[in-house]
């Protein structure tokens, strides 16, 4: 199968990428992360998530975010509700688009959500009910859809099935995620294989993330499938609180440069990209992820230093 010429990327640094960073980040910072992305080429920008801040306190300002967005046109602000609580303080907020997130493993649905996969379903059913009375657009996740920390190997047909309960329900798109980024590119074209069955390849998306260092190959198998759709954090921000060793998710700058370098339509500005990551980094104190940007990071050093 020929490679998609045109890949939509879906931003999950401010949300995924930040939400387990120690430290209060002030609610300015991620609005600017959020509407620089925007203005960089991003179509997609996951905003925060509509969840206790008992949980998770990084996304106690979540209303706060949500209505203080400079919303540029044509791009979406997606937000994480896991429950019909959370659904409504989102709405109330003024969501255009919300996510819900379930697991392909019952030990993982446990500990993340606290419910066996059954349950968080008939919970997620109701958040879909909600959102097709609001005309508010509903995209499912499904973690673990390689392996799990707590049960080891997820069999395909298993995450297959979460896929096709979240695509019924009224998900136009379901983000399969490599929590903690065990896959390769053949188990990964075995778990998508399996789910096409199901959900048509073009409502299927991919999260992984890099703890192998395999999250680039398993991108590029999964467009050998004809998967149009990824995930990715600026600077790889993020990571999986409950995987040892989990480095968190691709980069989105690393993604770009790879399907630029295919010659694959993205809409993003590479070099405006990098600088967030650049930024975004210097705010957090932490040295990027990125491997594209910290090579044009050096770039730019050196021609500085040449000037």
């Amino acid at each position: 199968m020929a490679l998609p010429r045109k890949v939509r990327i879906v931003e999950v640094g401010p949300r995924d990428g930040l939400q387990n960073e120690p430290g209060e980040l002030p609610t300015r910072i991620k609005l600017e992360l959020i509407e620089r992305l925007a203005e960089a080429g991003l179509p997609a920008v996951e905003a925060t998530a509509f969840v206790s801040p008992k949980w998770i306190p990084q996304m106690a300002d979540h209303t706060e975010v949500l209505e203080g967005i400079r919303r540029k046109p044509g791009v979406s602000y997606p937000v994480l509700t896991p429950n019909l609580k959370g659904f409504e303080a989102a709405l109330a907020a003024g969501a255009a688009e919300v996510a819900i997130f379930g697991a392909a493993s019952e030990a993982f649905s446990k500990k993340n959500i606290n419910c066996t996969i059954a349950e968080s379903l008939e919970r997620f059913a109701k958040v879909a009910e909600a959102a097709r009375a609001a005309k508010v657009r509903l995209r499912g996740y499904v973690s673990c859809v390689v392996g799990c920390p707590y049960e080891g190997h997820v069999a395909p047909q298993s995450v297959a099935q979460v896929a096709k309960a979240l695509h019924e329900m009224g998900c136009y798109e379901v983000s399969l995620g490599d929590t903690i980024g065990v896959g390769t590119p053949q188990k990964t074209q075995a778990m998508i294989e399996a789910c096409a069955q199901h959900v048509p390849i073009a409502q299927l998306a991919g999260h992984y993330h890099d703890t192998y260092g395999q999250a680039l190959a398993n991108i590029y198998a999964s467009l050998e499938l004809g998967m149009a759709s990824f995930d990715a954090s600026v600077a790889g921000l993020g990571g999986c609180p409950y995987a040892a060793g989990a480095s968190g998710n691709v980069a989105t700058e690393d993604v770009v440069y790879l399907l630029h370098g295919l010659g694959i339509e993205t809409g993003i500005d590479l070099d405006r990209l990098a600088e967030i990551g650049r930024w975004i980094c210097g705010v957090l104190g932490r040295e990027s992820s990125s491997k594209v940007g910290r090579a044009l990071a050096a770039q730019l050093e050196k021609a500085k230093n040449a000037a």
